[in-house]
């Protein structure tokens, strides 16, 4: 079978726009780093989870389904983007959330208390078996009379990776006609894979050739190759994608997880601090802000090199800053309560 691009939604604000940062490269003496800013694809759907639900919620939606079922952390991004979507759509969101609520709802949880989003909540240890949790929801969902559809953690799986193959085709066609330089290398977050997947097999396959480095948030380099490994193995199976998965050609930078996934160092938020100060940027606590960090500390370290063109992808999050509010003053890590649970 020939391989296609399958339909999807229109629901993110594209294209993006790419943007020097001017200050902070001058304030690290090089390289010029730009940035896409696709925590600009939307408002309350903002950030690079949208670009993959839009070919999810079409199968969705095309299979009859009245109700998206997804998991994430308590504050999830992509959970969000699916309860928005889901609303925006006349559909029914419901939420597998691995923490605890506590006193009161804030960022992306009170978006979705807002939505009146159905929310399970479970542990930490419970969250290891969310893909049997959502299957054992969907089940009780149907007995009801409804039509479930469930989503992925990150919609990172081969039809969400649909969304930056895409991305990377966006890209190229501004890199012409801005006459931006070819980037030396692109520096993703990652957290679920979806998206470096995606990327990796768009750059690939549009010509943008700009190596590709993501930035793990959580685990370790080595689960993040093989589950990348995976979407892309998923992908050319289920979409009849003709090159084969790149041998050793996945690049994670490991070592900036700090103190682990949601939680935040204080040299993490002085990065936030320092874009946002130099730039009028906002990057969040759990991706961007470490990824970040990373791409700062790598160049610090002679990785990326002073005369080098860098990209780094904006995916969104701001939401993620007001949990934070006390260790930003100074006072404990609100994400440690929700965590830890």
């Amino acid at each position: 079978m020939a391989f296609t691009i399958p339909q999807k939604l229109t629901l993110a604000c594209l294209p993006t726009p790419i943007k020097k940062l001017e200050r902070l490269s001058a304030h690290l003496g090089g390289p010029a780093i730009f940035v896409k800013r696709d925590d600009l694809t939307g408002a309350a759907l903002s950030g690079n989870k949208i670009r993959k639900l839009e070919f999810v919620i079409k199968d969705a939606i095309d299979k009859g389904c009245d109700t998206l079922i997804t998991t994430g952390g308590l504050g999830s991004n992509h959970a969000r983007a699916t309860a928005v979507a889901a609303r925006q759509l006349g559909l029914h969101p419901f939420l597998v959330l691995r923490g605890s609520p506590g006193p009161a709802a804030d960022g992306n949880l009170l978006l979705n208390t807002l939505l009146d989003a159905e929310i399970k909540f479970i542990s930490r240890a419970d969250y290891e078996n969310r893909d049997e949790i959502m299957a054992e929801a969907a089940e009780d969902l149907r007995k009801k009379g409804r039509r479930p559809y469930i989503i992925p953690e990150g919609a990172s799986n081969a039809l969400g990776a649909w969304g930056y193959f895409e991305a990377a085709k966006e890209i190229k066609s501004q890199i012409e006609q801005y006459r931006l330089p070819s980037f030396d290398a692109v520096i993703v977050p990652v957290g679920s894979g979806g998206t470096y997947a995606g990327f990796a097999d768009g750059s690939d396959y549009y010509g943008l050739h700009s190596p590709l480095y993501g930035v793990n948030v959580s685990k370790n380099a080595a689960f993040f190759i093989d589950r990348i490994t995976m979407i892309m193995h998923s992908f050319r199976q289920q979409f009849h994608y003709p090159k084969p998965v790149p041998a050793d050609n996945i690049h994670i930078i490991d070592g900036y997880t700090g103190k682990g996934y949601a939680l935040s160092s204080t040299d993490e938020l002085e990065t936030i601090r320092l874009v946002a100060g130099l730039e009028g940027i906002f990057l969040d606590p759990v991706y961007t802000g470490k990824a970040m960090h990373g791409l700062i500390g790598q160049i610090q370290s002679g990785r990326f090199t002073k005369k080098m063109n860098l990209l780094f992808i904006h995916t969104g999050g701001i939401f993620g800053l007001f949990p934070k509010r006390q260790i930003f003053a100074g006072g404990t890590d609100a994400g440690e309560f929700y965590e830890k649970k």
